[in-house]
């Protein structure tokens, strides 16, 4: 597997990411190794695993961590492999949805040995990390999501997601920073989309960001509806609390909070909330008000 590592210089003096670096080598799944960054910020509290998606970097939750931290709260945000500064495979047929969730389990479980966790996820960050919740059950001590889903192609996906991933696959250009921007409510600073876009400096960096979206489940006999059958399974078991705190202001995962709060036992009784004004990258329009929020799910 060839791969491609963004210049550390692309990151230097990004605006409101002070965080230092943290490394982890584990097996790319095809003889190999890659390289996984993360952002650990360490307190005494509960552990805390945010997980990005298509197409951002733990820059997404820059606004998140310092209140997190502050609450006493330990923090982990890692880079999904092909996304910020974690080592990106140059082939689109080097990803897979299980991969993902190979890579992601390789950091979590065995590098970091994380347990009584705290989960929050969102787009695809939601994808995996229910994933490795259904995996691993026991790691987790409760699970927050926003603006995501866990498909299994049973039920057709959205309009405004099948154009989205029409776009992702057939665009001749994939300007990440203004996707970005173009999924908040709020208009982003040239500086802030310039960060979003530091771990790709050409095309050629973007093989995982551009395969991402057709992986998701959209029929039945799609590859992963199977396991993801599976963990739907286990999440209909699942009685730790379980937290939804979607926005108000996504086309894209409109009602997506419905199955959860009808099929996981441990969301009833749950202070859900519809975060207003929020795009699908709540973390960039409120991330200050989904970080209190987290706190006080995690307090309670």
């Amino acid at each position: 597997m060839q791969t491609l590592r963004t210049p550390d210089d692309r990151f230097a003096d990004l605006v409101g990411f002070p965080f230092e670096p943290h490394y982890a080598e584990i097996a790319d799944g095809d003889g190999g190794s890659l390289r996984v960054h993360y952002v650990d910020e360490a307190g005494d509290g509960a552990t805390v695993l945010l997980l990005h998606g298509e197409p951002s970097w733990s820059y997404l939750y820059r606004h998140m961590i310092p209140i997190l931290v502050a609450a006493g709260h330990w923090v982990i945000v890692p880079d999904q492999v092909g996304f910020g500064r974690s080592d990106k495979p140059t082939e689109r047929t080097d990803y897979s949805y299980a991969r993902h969730v190979a890579w992601m389990s390789s950091l979590v479980f065995d590098h970091l040995d994380l347990s009584d966790i705290t989960f929050f996820g969102q787009d695809w960050g939601g994808l995996i990390g229910l994933r490795l919740v259904t995996a691993q059950p026991d790691r987790f001590a409760r699970v927050a999501i926003g603006n995501t889903g866990l498909p299994t192609g049973d039920r057709p996906p959205s309009e405004a997601f099948l154009r989205w991933q029409e776009f992702s696959q057939t665009s001749p250009e994939f300007p990440i920073g203004h996707i970005v921007n173009g999924g908040c409510t709020t208009e982003l600073a040239p500086e802030v989309i310039a960060a979003y876009d530091a771990p790709f400096p050409d095309d050629s960096y973007k093989a995982g960001a551009r395969i991402w979206p057709s992986f998701v489940c959209t029929s039945p006999d799609d590859p992963e509806a199977p396991a993801n059958r599976e963990a739907w399974t286990v999440l209909e078991q699942f009685t730790r609390p379980f937290l939804c705190c979607f926005s108000d202001s996504d086309p894209v995962t409109s009602g997506g909070d419905k199955p959860f709060l009808k099929r996981v036992p441990g969301a009833r009784g749950q202070a859900h909330t519809t975060i207003e004004g929020a795009g699908h990258f709540l973390q960039e329009d409120r991330g200050p008000e989904l970080a209190e929020i987290l706190v006080d799910f995690i307090a309670s």
